[in-house]
């Protein structure tokens, strides 16, 4: 099975919650949901993102967007106001979710089968 980036599947966004991060994981098509709501743990993010701290990682659905939403709990430092952190609103933790590889055994939306 070949390993791709999450960004074969998906698209994301993110932001902060004050200490906290707000991570969407957006699936480009139905089958890309399915696989995300069947892998895409909030354990496998928790240990993806275990270089930055994270207390806990919990998942929510949004299955009207083909969405997962992961809240990372205590990894911004205090927020903008009181982090040192260079990304201390979370700007960048969906680009760097998007890059983790994954086992996708189907054509990948716009690229060749």
């Amino acid at each position: 099975m070949p390993r791709v980036p999450l960004s074969h599947i998906a698209h994301g966004r993110s932001g902060d919650k004050g200490s906290h991060a707000n991570v969407a994981v957006i699936a480009r098509t139905d089958a890309g949901f399915a696989w995300l709501r069947d892998n895409l743990t909030a354990e496998a993010v928790a240990a993806y993102f275990a270089p930055l701290g994270p207390s806990r990682v919990e998942r929510y659905e949004a299955a009207n967007v083909r969405a997962l939403n992961f809240m990372l709990y205590d990894v911004l430092a205090g927020g903008a106001s009181r982090s040192l952190r260079t990304d201390t609103q979370g700007k960048t933790l969906a680009v760097a979710l998007l890059r983790m590889e994954v086992d996708w055994d189907e054509p990948a939306p716009g690229l060749p089968s």
